[in-house]
């Protein structure tokens, strides 16, 4: 086992600790993000949602100070200095243009948009505004994928050359739920975290084409909507490529979404979902990184983490919406691909 520092985890300024709203209270807020922010001692100043049933027991439970009546109320108060918006996609670049107006940075949930042109629509008014906009890629910040891309941005195994993940999971959580509704749910919603960190990985390439297929499994029960199977795959133009695989309708007891990264000096292999572990194999050997932490809700005070160090700092975050705009344009693409049976989408850009 290895145990020489990698700087995986989330960590805030000392002497900043910026006011912060939540706007939405659904599920994901409450297993995830709150208790994250807990975790870390953020000022949590309070939180809206629409259906007010939503924030029952937030300040009990998280410390909220307020639960605000209106959207409007929240936006207002100067306490918040980041708003934290947590809705479904198609609520959210309204409230992202009034938040910005607001002149609130925001931390917004993935996929930042439904299309290209909201998206960057929301990026110009961002720069213009000089307000920070991070998306909540909250999967880089999973410990054994921040170790990875550390070790990757360090050279440890050279230029990356091939990505694979592996879901080996069961979604019969999703049967009913409002996600089973989405179009290309699987795609565009789910895998969105895988996506994202692939082009991480092969930062600096330039892509050639994306494709992609959904398929209902032969177990997957008659009355779910959304497609459990899935594989996508991703080429560069210097022959790099990444595949991406899901069997949602997984029997065992023991399931995990493993990764490889192979580059040209080494390979990393490990399991996320849950974080189980993560090693580097090279010309020095074989070594397994301890690591403490999980993806829930650790990854969720990574990205807070980022956006907050981003204004103390007064740059750009890692999990800009700019540079989330790759990411969403490689998951558009393949639920373009998927519609056409497969169909590859052809580029011509470094990510």
């Amino acid at each position: 086992m290895n145990n020489y520092h990698l700087p995986y985890q989330p960590g805030f300024p000392a002497d900043y600790r910026p006011g912060i709203g939540i706007i939405g209270c659904g599920n994901i807020v409450r297993q995830a993000h709150l208790p994250a922010y807990q975790k870390h001692g953020l000022n949590l100043v309070g939180a809206f949602d629409a259906v007010p049933a939503a924030t029952a027991g937030l300040t009990e439970q998280f410390g909220l100070q307020r639960i605000y009546a209106s959207l409007d109320d929240l936006l207002a108060d100067p306490a918040i200095e980041i708003v934290d918006i947590a809705t479904f996609p198609e609520q959210r670049i309204p409230i992202m243009r009034r938040a910005l107006e607001a002149g609130k940075h925001i931390l917004a949930q993935k996929p930042l948009a439904l299309d290209m042109a909201q998206a960057r629509e929301i990026v110009a008014q961002a720069e213009r505004s000089g307000l920070k906009v991070a998306v909540n890629q909250n999967g880089r910040w999973s410990p054994p994928w921040r170790i990875a891309t550390l070790l990757i941005e360090g050279g440890a195994i050279g230029q990356v050359t091939a990505v694979t993940h592996l879901f080996d999971i069961n979604l019969s959580w999703v049967t009913g739920t409002r996600f089973d509704e989405i179009p290309h749910w699987l795609l565009y919603d789910y895998s969105i975290h895988w996506f994202d960190i692939t082009r991480c990985w092969l930062a600096g390439q330039r892509l050639s084409t994306v494709s992609a297929r959904e398929y209902r499994l032969p177990n997957q029960p008659p009355e779910s909507k959304a497609a459990w199977g899935m594989s996508a795959e991703i080429q560069c133009h210097a022959g790099a490529n990444a595949l991406l695989r899901c069997v949602g309708s997984s029997a065992s007891q023991d399931r995990s979404h493993d990764f490889w990264v192979h580059g040209t000096l080494g390979t990393l292999r490990g399991s996320v979902l849950p974080d189980r572990f993560v090693e580097l194999d090279n010309a020095q050997g074989q070594t397994r990184f301890d690591f403490e932490g999980q993806w829930f809700p650790d990854g969720f005070a990574g990205a807070m983490s980022e956006l907050v160090w981003s204004i103390y700092e007064d740059r750009q975050p890692y999990n800009s919406a700019r540079h989330h705009l790759a990411s969403l344009a490689i998951t558009l693409a393949t639920c373009q691909s998927a519609e056409n049976n497969g169909q590859p989408v052809q580029f011509d850009e470094v990510i």
